[in-house]
């Protein structure tokens, strides 16, 4: 159903239904063209459904803006029938539509069909007023009072007075001027309301009378603010010409409480006379200066940290060298080697009287006690401890601090640490040295050789602080995960002490004298009796922890624990616990790591290699397969750069001494030698595992088994000679966790043997190689060397010179 209406001067049909489309914060008036931005999904298909038919929609405005999806009574009751004049699609996926407003339209019923809401309307048909005396009196009125409030109001363009004038129709004139308004939808939406147009004017006029009010209080407040600023930029210019003229007749203000508390603290301290010196200058330069000026604070601030600093005040130590020991040992399980060196650098510093020598640099996997190891070297001399994370730190200021002239400067966290400690002589904890970067903004390495260089650091100059701080009394302790990434200058700086990965009866010990109290205490478990057996702690250890350290041990003990507690509050008594292998299986689910599979026979062309990685040792199993193809060695399984040039090495070794091995000096012409290492999406480098790749290589290129029985590492060299590695303690501790109670190590490290543990090496049977040769004699099931026999052929097209 259509209703014919008269619009300006032309002829419409109004549709009684049509699609709605909600607005929010908008009204739209009858004669007025607005620009509306569509982008939800049921207004896009409502405004679909207008283009499909009349291009006619009913515009109603929601009474509360945040919600997203209206229902009818989100919506107010009476809104404008609207003419789409223009859409425009934006990059964004919504769409800019121009309208037009046609009449006011009351909403009688609202249903959504297809993905969009339908309204069934009234429209109400515009009033035919008549010119009478009070009509017009009243749009005069209007008209004065909205041409002040466009003088007083800066948002609204004069032109508009212009655009009004020229409008003769009393409804259209109101409804001109009120889309005109900046007021709340609220109010728009009662003018929209009001059918009459006498009863719109009155509305418009007590509208316009409260808006001209406070427009007028708004610039009297303006222009108090604007005479209270001038008259501050007086009084400033005038202190400056105060100041000036002082100056000039050598006078000087009488110094000010601040200034009198500022030069009793610098008496009341024993401060070196440089920092006097420097202190003195700074508050007498802060005594002429305004107290509200921005240098003011600026100096205020300085001689804040200057005189905050623990200038000469150092901690007294503990002289009970025993007690010193029993802390450590007390702290930490095991790590004799490492303690013992603690203890004979506390022993010079107590001899001594002060701390000269090498920086300490605890390096070891995560999880080991690093940290800790710094806290309790702390507790046992009895000073302040201080710590300071160097991992990503890319900006030299960070070490040295800014200068004063940058806005919100501050010294660099060296200072700002000595001051948080209190104390002259801390133990200052740098982790995570290895960690360092360095880009555009400095090199924060070269930055800290000052800080750990002791012949320098007795004079370390902060940017900030612009007078020497002596480091010389600070205990500096540095701690990384490997050394391969610390800058060499650094590193000829630091005594590095190894701090090897736990065994497993080390961790059953540390879980049982450690990990168990400190989480029955933190779980609130106290008044139940726990008792883990050994068997259940290794197999959490064996099957639920890949690590050298013990947190993730402690974290798969806080689980089981949260799960007793879940018990004991959810009503359940219980006054003991025992934690056997099945009940550990049952608490922490399907084992998260299995031991890597290791052929239980000799076979072709594999062979046991031992490998160290920051979390600890592990079992390296070398495949070895040849192709025909064409002079090609193809390596998988993420191998690193050095691993790669180990295999290269080992092949290298094999071509030169192909007629030692029966083969043609040609073999490799029209061969393909493909060399994998599983888990392949776990990285791998490193030499160690030279010896390995070439066992592997000659057994399938001879076809003589290997024994996998026996690991091995050990770096080689062109020549066949077997070079020293590291990580020995990981490594063998992975091979026996295996049952693998043959080693190859190279003779080189014989001498490392006997730092090991004799718990470790229990069970162990231990070959010490020189060459290649040696290797190969004890891996191979038979030897690969031409003077023996054999009528073994290989089945990939290789000729063995020598063997029938």
């Amino acid at each position: 159903m259509a209703i014919k209406l008269k619009h300006n001067s032309e002829d419409i049909e109004v549709q009684t239904s049509l699609p709605v489309i909600p607005l929010r914060d908008v009204v739209v008036f009858p004669h007025m063209i607005y620009p509306l931005l569509i982008g939800r999904s049921f207004t896009i298909n409502a405004l679909q459904q207008a283009l499909n038919r009349e291009k006619q929609v009913l515009l109603i405005a929601q009474k509360q803006s945040e919600i997203d999806a209206p229902e009818s009574g989100d919506l107010y009751r009476t809104g404008i029938v609207a003419r789409v004049l223009q859409v425009m699609k934006m990059p964004n996926g919504t769409f800019k539509v121009l309208v037009e407003g046609l009449v006011r339209a009351r909403l009688k019923s609202l249903k959504k069909v297809s993905g969009y809401l339908q309204a069934s309307l009234e429209i109400v048909t515009p009033e035919q007023v008549k010119a009478g005396r009070e009509t017009e009196a009243l749009s005069r009125s209007v008209s004065e009072q909205f041409a002040e409030y466009v003088r007083l109001n800066r948002r609204i363009p004069d032109e508009i007075l212009v655009s009004l004038a020229s409008i003769k129709g009393y409804s259209q004139k109101a409804d001109s001027i009120a889309a005109h308004l900046l007021v709340k939808i609220e109010a728009k939406q009662q003018i929209l309301e009001a059918f009459s147009v006498g009863e719109r004017f009155r509305l418009l006029a007590r509208i316009l009378k409260e808006e001209i009010e406070i427009q007028k209080i708004e610039r009297e407040i303006d222009g108090t603010v604007r005479d209270s600023m001038s008259r501050s930029q007086r009084e400033f210019y005038l202190q400056q010409q105060l100041k000036a003229i002082k100056d000039e007749l050598g006078q000087f203000d009488e110094p000010s409480a601040e200034v009198d508390d500022l030069y009793a603290k610098l008496e009341s301290f024993d401060y070196p006379s440089a920092v006097k010196a420097k202190a003195e200058d700074e508050i007498r330069k802060l005594s002429k200066m305004h107290p509200y000026s921005a240098e003011s604070g600026v100096v205020r601030a300085y001689l804040e940290w200057l005189l905050a600093l623990p200038w000469n005040r150092p901690t007294r130590d503990k002289t009970d060298f025993k007690k010193v020991k029993s802390i450590l040992d007390g702290d930490h399980y095991g790590l004799e080697k490492p303690k013992g060196r603690i203890l004979e650098h506390l022993a010079v510093i107590r001899l001594a009287g002060k701390v000269k020598g090498p920086i300490l640099c605890l390096v070891g996997p995560p999880g080991v006690g690093k940290t800790s190891v710094g806290r309790s070297i702390a507790r046992a001399l009895g000073r302040k401890f201080v710590r300071m994370s160097l991992g990503g730190i890319h900006d030299e200021a960070e070490i040295r601090g800014h200068r004063r002239t940058y806005i919100g400067a501050l010294p660099g966290r060296i200072i700002q640490s000595i001051k948080k400690a209190g104390s002259s002589n801390p133990v200052f904890l740098l982790d995570e040295i290895d960690k360092v970067g360095k880009d555009f903004r400095g090199d924060p390495a070269a930055a800290l050789l000052e800080v750990l260089d002791p012949e320098q650091n007795n004079s370390f100059t902060d940017n900030y602080l612009e007078v020497e701080y002596d480091l010389s009394d600070t205990l500096f302790v540095t701690t990384a995960n490997a050394v391969s990434t610390v800058p060499p200058a650094l590193r000829d700086r630091m005594e590095i002490i190894r701090l090897p990965g736990y065994l497993d009866f080390e961790k059953v010990a540390i879980a049982t004298d450690f990990l168990i109290p400190k989480l029955v205490k933190e779980l609130g478990l106290e008044n139940v009796v726990m008792e883990i057996r050994e068997k259940a702690l290794l197999e959490i250890i064996n099957s639920y922890t890949r690590e050298a350290g013990v947190r993730e041990l402690e974290r798969q003990l806080s689980t089981m624990l949260r799960k007793i507690a879940v018990d004991i509050a959810s009503g359940k008594r219980v006054r003991k616990v025992t934690f056997t292998r099945s009940r550990v299986r049952k608490l922490l689910g399907v084992p998260k790591y299995l031991d890597t599979n290791v052929k239980s026979s000799p076979t072709i062309g594999y062979a046991v290699g031992l490998a160290w990685t920051e979390l600890g040792g592990d079992v390296l199993p070398v495949e070895v397969v040849p192709m025909k193809g064409k002079a090609k060695l193809t390596l998988t399984g993420s191998l690193g750069d050095i691993m790669q040039e180990s295999a290269v090495a080992a092949l290298s070794y094999i071509r030169k001494n192909a007629f030692r091995f029966g083969l043609e000096e040609d073999f490799f012409d029209n061969l393909e030698v493909h060399v994998h290492i599983p888990e392949g999406a776990v990285p791998k480098d490193g030499p160690s595992a030279g010896i390995t790749l070439l066992t592997a290589l000659l057994s399938s290129l001879t076809r003589i088994a290997v024994r996998t029985d026996i690991a091995m590492t050990g770096e080689i060299t062109l020549i066949g000679d077997v070079l020293s590695v590291g990580g020995l303690n990981e490594k063998l501790l992975a091979a026996k966790r295996l049952g693998i109670t043959e080693i190859i190590l190279p003779d080189k490290n014989r001498k490392d043997i006997t730092e090991l543990q004799p718990e470790l090496l229990e069970g162990l049977k231990l070959h010490f190689v020189r060459t290649v040769k040696d290797v190969l004699n004890l891996t191979m099931i038979e030897t690969p060397f031409v003077r023996v026999k054999s009528n073994r052929q290989p089945d990939y097209g290789v000729r063995l010179r020598g063997r029938g």
